[in-house]
């Protein structure tokens, strides 16, 4: 698995969230909420904790998803309610999971024939006619999806057989949040020892679900916030780990950063880099003064561009750039901030930088060496213009790092 490459030990926390109307809010066109989430996992949670997206979505309308909002890349993706899991950034599916719902007595065209014989039903898009979607299981949501899928299938007995995988491999979470808003997702809550949060916006169908099979379950709670904003107070409810995001920290020269950890040193300096060009820092030059401090004083960056520049002439670059975004729906995050211990008091962190302005998104590729001089120091900054990025000309000056 993938994952076994960044994992040493158990995760302290594994959560698995339903996309839509869960960990995305479409009413929230600043995706604040999701932004904030996203600062929290990253500086918080991603070197040694494991997130899981559970949706109905086909893995083709998941990547549409992704287009559209800022989303993380999870550690493992189980899409088509349940019928499909696959691993790390390339997706790689879970090829054992597959064989066992194909065992289950299924026949697509027995369904098929079926659900012919009532003609109130249509079929959904072509691109949501998956292999397993006879003993079967029928799933009701927002008042107009039916599906039919294996009995062995479901959001959660794919969440079941993804945590015995998992403790076989002897990286058992020492706790599991799920996380939904539909009856889709109810089957995510019966799981035992599973904490569960349904967010304020949940459809009624889930919490009459919840009134009539799980009231007085105390591990399952109906938060007062909506969509991502509900699960990080629901980690807060349950005392799984920090909930304090970067994005709700405004003075960046106060911030403490883990030495031992670097990787929230690049959550910090892209926080602030979104906020400079926002126009949001009113003492951007003691800021930027700071930064390029702890800066190696030949340190280099290789812009993706090619050209080779030095990074503290960079640092003092950015101060032109102060508010030429205000106003404007510009977010910066980063995703799948890897950290590697090379030598004592030597790090290489690795991640995908992300840029919109608008509709248009860039995305780098980007290693950052760090090392510990009384503090942690920038070495040498890299960046290559990933595939997903709509970057098209590598003289684009408007890339600053």
């Amino acid at each position: 698995m993938v994952i076994m490459e960044r994992l040493k030990s158990p995760p302290p926390l594994m959560i698995v969230s339903d996309l839509d109307h869960t960990m995305v809010d479409h009413q929230d066109h600043e995706n604040i909420s999701l932004l904030r989430f996203n600062s929290l996992w990253e500086y918080a949670y991603r070197r040694d904790s494991l997130l899981v997206f559970s949706t109905a979505r086909s893995p083709i309308l998941y990547k549409e998803l992704r287009k559209e909002k800022p989303l993380l890349t999870p550690d493992i993706i189980i899409t088509s309610i349940g019928t499909e899991i696959a691993f790390g950034n390339s997706m790689v599916p879970d090829v054992t999971w597959v064989e066992s719902l194909n065992s289950d007595q299924w026949n697509r065209e027995i369904v098929l024939e079926e659900t012919r014989k009532f003609p109130e039903l249509t079929l959904q898009p072509k691109t949501e006619q998956r292999l397993h979607k006879l003993d079967v299981k029928i799933i009701y949501s927002w008042g107009k999806n039916l599906d039919v899928i294996p009995r062995g299938g479901g959001k959660g007995e794919a969440l079941e057989y993804l945590l015995k995988k998992l403790n076989a491999k002897g990286i058992f979470p020492v706790n599991t949040l799920a996380c939904g808003d539909s009856e889709h997702d109810a089957e995510l809550f019966s799981i035992p020892n599973v904490h569960g949060v349904m967010v304020s916006n949940s459809q009624e169908e889930l919490l009459k679900w919840h009134s009539e099979n799980a009231l007085n379950n105390s591990k399952v709670i109906h938060s007062s916030e909506r969509c991502a904003d509900g699960i990080i107070q629901a980690i807060d409810y349950f005392k799984l780990g920090p909930t304090l995001s970067p994005r709700d920290v405004t003075d960046f020269l106060s911030r403490k950063t883990d030495v031992a950890n670097p990787g929230q040193e690049v959550v910090r300096f892209y926080l602030f880099y979104e906020r400079l060009r926002r126009g949001e820092i009113k003492k951007h030059e003691t800021y930027i003064d700071s930064f390029k401090e702890s800066c190696h004083q030949g340190t280099v960056f290789y812009h993706p561009s090619g050209a080779e520049i030095p990074l503290r002439h960079t640092i003092d670059e950015m101060r032109k750039y102060h508010g030429d975004k205000k106003g404007k729906k510009f977010w910066v995050w980063v995703d799948q901030v890897l950290v590697v211990d090379t030598t004592p008091g030597e790090w290489i962190v690795k991640f995908d930088k992300w840029e919109q302005c608008e509709d248009e998104r860039k995305c780098c590729t980007t290693t950052v060496e760090f090392t510990s001089k009384g503090g942690l120091v920038w070495e040498k900054v890299k960046q290559m213009w990933t595939k997903e990025s709509e970057m098209i000309d590598d003289d684009d000056t408007s890339w600053i790092i």
